[in-house]
């Protein structure tokens, strides 16, 4: 089982069976377990891993984990150091990325009552962190279907992106569509925004109406079993000027020629820089401000960051996306992006939509 084996890998942190590693991130305990609920923790020793969790989930937790000793604590706290006690533990690992100060402080305050040490270093996060940087088959397919769930929606959605439509009209009949295809919800708020906007990367649906000769643009994904999608078109309304189609050409060149160099064994900087070279270049540098691309996964953004401070070494089926853009703040704005998956010699394209600029 999958979670088994990611469990026996995240053993290797503790050197000792005096030692035991804490989990406490939601998204964690279900990547360990394939449970998902607010209140769930695992504590791994070297001889045993338990899923702790209140009455609640106890009963769904018993029939479904078949990776963890399910464990219906009563007083969290209290129940870890009778469990530590058990195993004879005297050192806990936490999620330093998960954990707040109050809490941190909290955690020692308690434990040290008991001569149990919490480790301070950030051993247990970056543990997991390497862990769901490379994907396993079972959730490649996952991301795949998030993707095609997305590419459904869309393709019918383009048949509603016309003039004296509103941009909040897109995403709604999106995230229907969405979910009416199979996904539990959609990755993120969508961005599905025309005109003078689409200069504004992150910008947010409103009551604006779409009019003859605007971009359009879409940022969208699905989530499909926990796992995320995400892409980015641009489309025109009707027509389209000589200079939209020239910086739309500029940013399909970055995207494209960027995609080109992925594969196994290359830096997430250098492929950063091959769409940012390209865009610097053409004269708009600086319109591209944010960061080539991103891990996606359980979490919409994660590991590795495909940025001008990425120092990640692609590997086999890590997931990242490309998604440069240029954006003139008062005019338009333009950004193209697939989600693909790393492999020795190139990259799998979990998009199958032309990005050529098309005119709806």
């Amino acid at each position: 089982m999958i979670q088994e084996q990611r469990i026996n890998s995240l053993r290797r942190i503790l050197s000792s069976d005096s030692q035991a590693a804490l989990v406490t991130n939601e998204t964690n305990v279900y990547y360990f377990s394939g449970i998902r609920n607010s209140e769930g923790k695992i504590l791994l020793f070297k001889d045993e891993v338990y899923l702790l969790v209140d009455f609640r989930y106890s009963e769904t937790a018993r029939n479904n984990c078949k990776s963890c000793k399910v464990f219906e604590f009563r007083n969290l706290r209290e129940d870890i150091k009778e469990l530590m006690t058990k195993h004879g533990a005297k050192a806990l690992y936490i999620e330093n990325e998960d954990v707040t100060l109050s809490a941190y402080n909290s955690y020692v305050e308690y434990f040290s009552q008991f001569g149990i040490e919490i480790m301070n270093e950030n051993a247990l996060s970056k543990a997991i962190t390497n862990l769901r940087l490379i994907k396993s088959e079972e959730e490649i397919e996952y991301i795949a279907e998030a993707q095609r769930i997305t590419e459904k929606a869309y393709t019918e959605v383009l048949n509603f992106v016309k003039p004296g439509v509103t941009e909040r009209k897109v995403a709604l009949e999106l995230e229907y569509l969405m979910k009416q295809y199979g996904a539990s919800h959609v990755s993120f708020d969508l961005i599905t925004i025309t005109g003078k906007k689409t200069s504004l990367p992150h910008g947010v649906p409103s009551d604006g109406i779409i009019a003859e000769g605007d971009f359009f643009t879409m940022d969208i994904g699905a989530l499909y079993n926990g796992y995320h999608s995400d892409m980015t078109r641009t489309v025109a309304v009707k027509s389209c000027s000589d200079y939209q189609r020239e910086i739309y050409n500029i940013v399909y060149k970055a995207q494209t020629t960027a995609l080109e160099a992925v594969k196994v064994g290359v830096k997430a900087f250098d492929i950063d820089k091959i769409a940012r070279d390209i865009i610097t270049e053409a004269g708009y540098g600086k319109e591209f401000g944010h960061s080539t691309g991103h891990g996606v996964g359980l979490y919409i953004h994660e590991e590795p960051y495909v940025s001008t401070r990425g120092e990640a070494i692609l590997s086999e089926n890590m997931v990242i996306t490309v998604e440069p853009g240029i954006y003139l703040e008062g005019k338009f704005g333009v950004r193209i992006e697939d989600m693909v998956l790393v492999k020795e010699n190139g990259y799998r394209n979990f998009a199958t939509l032309p990005k050529e600029l098309i005119i709806v």
